[in-house]
């Protein structure tokens, strides 16, 4: 059997490829050729861009797969490139632009738009379907939409997963970084907005994998389906920050300044702690149709991404670490905590100067301190 995987150099990607291996598939790789993920020497490589139709057209010409798996590119156009060239397609988006709302970060209001996201979310809740509010969620939603359509029209057998965060060795944006360079340049205060409650779905790189795979192995029970997938055990920002944070021995000082105090363009602080409303996918679905449990535990999952990225450390000021939004701009920062503490400080002693509420709790049961006649 042949096997297509596009891009594949990434966090999941050597995953995905170990697995189809063990499947005895003869697995090619079309990517880029700007990264080489260390991968085995049976894995062919072909070297073209996927987010062009004519790259791709190019590349492909006169070859034919069992099994295609978009993992990167242009996914709606590689769902027109692909039609007869396979009969079984396995394609992968994020969930962040899918849902309705939450796309909506920087705004000066984002957390209005938790009524719009239910917690956890489901496959077939609330879409962002609203035309010209964001862009890449209109082709997010139109690439779904492309590999599906193809499905239906039988040119081969669909199955589409929305990843989450995903985190892991060879992540091409490792949010992770923000910590970690926080950590080696010794600071002891970090701030986390509105206290880092925010729950955020995340998927450890293994662990989509072996979701891909799950649909691999599956392909009568995932046909024509659309599936969120991710690690099982959620965590808070504030989590996120910690585990990180132990792996290095290393405890912060959390400055826990709420949403509304801060400008809604704020970046003095890890990118994914600007969050400010949940954004938790059910994975109810792909659990009881595939049996999928994680492989890795969170704690597992989060040291082997930390231990990866002190021997593989982002270049300073690097194009990579740019792209995480994250200044680390540090006066900034001790200005800002400078600045709540001092009006945490007054506000605290104004509050315990106010007159003493007088406060009359009560059991809602009753609780009869002698017998009385009435049973």
């Amino acid at each position: 059997m042949k096997a297509l995987m596009i891009g594949g150099t990434g966090a999941t990607g050597p995953y995905i490829i170990d697995g189809l291996l063990k499947r005895d598939y003869e697995v090619t790789l079309l990517h880029r050729g700007m990264h080489e993920a260390d991968l085995p020497a049976e894995v062919k490589h072909i070297h073209a861009d996927p987010h062009w139709a004519e790259k791709l057209q190019e590349a492909l010409e006169g070859k034919k797969f069992d099994l295609v798996v978009a993992d990167y590119g242009r996914l709606r156009r590689i769902a027109e490139v692909i039609k007869g060239l396979t009969s079984r397609v396995i394609s992968v988006g994020g969930a962040l632009a899918i849902y309705k709302g939450w796309m909506r970060i920087a705004e000066p209001h984002p957390w209005r738009y938790m009524e719009e996201s239910p917690v956890p979310i489901k496959e077939d809740d609330p879409l962002a379907t609203a035309p010209g509010v964001d862009h890449f969620s209109e082709r997010a939603r139109a690439a779904e939409q492309a590999v599906m359509e193809g499905h239906q029209q039988g040119y081969y057998n669909a199955t589409h997963f929305r990843y989450p965060i995903i985190y892991g060795p060879r992540h091409p944006g490792p949010a992770e970084w923000c910590i970690i360079r926080r950590i080696k340049e010794g600071r002891k205060q970090i701030i986390v907005p509105g206290g880092g409650m925010t729950l955020i779905s995340r998927g450890f790189a293994e662990n989509m994998a072996h979701g891909i795979l799950l649909a691999v192995d599956n392909p009568t029970a995932s046909e024509g389906q659309i599936y969120n997938i991710t690690d099982e055990r959620i965590l808070t920002t504030r989590e996120w920050i910690r585990i990180v944070a132990q792996v290095l021995n290393h405890e912060f000082e959390f400055v826990e300044i709420p949403f509304n105090m801060l400008r809604h363009d704020f970046t003095n602080t890890p990118t994914q702690a600007l969050f400010p409303y949940h954004r938790v996918q059910d994975i109810t679905k792909i659990k009881e149709q595939l049996g999928y449990r994680e492989l890795v535990p969170v704690d597992k999952g989060m040291e082997l991404s930390v231990k990866w990225l002190l021997e593989n450390p982002l270049v300073r000021d690097g194009e990579i670490e740019k792209s995480l939004g994250d200044p680390f701009d540090y006066a900034v920062e001790d200005k800002l905590i400078q600045i709540f503490n001092t009006a945490k400080e007054q506000l605290t002693q104004q509050f315990w100067e106010a007159p003493e509420a007088e406060i009359a709790w009560r059991h809602p049961y009753a609780h009869p301190k002698e017998q009385s006649d009435q049973g």
